[in-house]
């Protein structure tokens, strides 16, 4: 049986490094759960992690045995936001944003698998926030992205090229939240080895 690893065969997945790519992300579903507070420091953001995981190996599981398709479990992803937006660029006060922790779920897979999967999660050994996680759709649409490697916090300047000059000059403006595609692991992996997508929402700025 083929296992697909969505990370080399789905469009959305590739970025270059160093550049910046317009690209149209399609609707795609997620599990989701939300939190608040610094990464680095907040016992909620591990928990977060911790009460995805079991329930997309679950989904993995059952695919493989009951649809013939396997996979592999995709790369953790999250959404940021903050009331202020500066705090991502020119403060990085982490202690203001926002987020929502993501894993995608394949399109072949039904809301129903999933209910059934979270169900049998919940009964062995359910995780701190478990009941805080949800299946929803994001559509993003047209996108600007680029692979970053490195620390986190060396994502200031890409961003601040991202935001206040390619977008601009490309007729651009922002719109959705901030997007992150970690490819790395980031509890195991140097933070200068670090392999993430970032990703920004964008529309066509209307003339006139």
């Amino acid at each position: 049986m083929e296992k697909v690893d969505f990370k080399k065969t789905l469009d959305t997945y590739q970025a270059p490094r160093g550049q910046f790519r317009i690209t149209d992300v399609p609707t795609m579903r997620y599990l989701m759960t939300d939190g608040h507070g610094d990464p680095n420091t907040s016992a909620e953001f591990a928990d977060a992690i911790e009460a995805l995981y079991p329930v997309a190996y679950k989904l993995k599981f059952a695919s493989k045995r009951d649809a013939g398709r396997d996979y592999v479990v995709p790369p953790l992803e999250g959404l940021w936001w903050a009331a202020d937006m500066e705090t991502f660029t020119a403060a990085r006060d982490k202690s203001q944003w926002d987020w929502t922790l993501m894993l995608m779920v394949p399109e072949w897979i039904t809301p129903a698998a999933v209910a059934d999967a979270m169900d049998k999660v919940r009964v062995k050994n359910a995780p701190a926030r478990f009941d805080e996680v949800y299946l929803q759709s994001l559509s993003e649409g047209l996108c600007v992205q680029t692979l970053h490697v490195g620390a986190f916090d060396d994502e200031t300047a890409v961003l601040e090229r991202l935001h206040n000059e390619f977008i601009p000059s490309q007729g651009l403006r922002m719109t959705g939240k901030h997007h992150e595609i970690y490819f790395s692991d980031f509890r195991k992996v140097p933070p200068e080895k670090q392999r993430t997508i970032l990703r920004q929402p964008v529309a066509r700025v209307s003339p006139g």
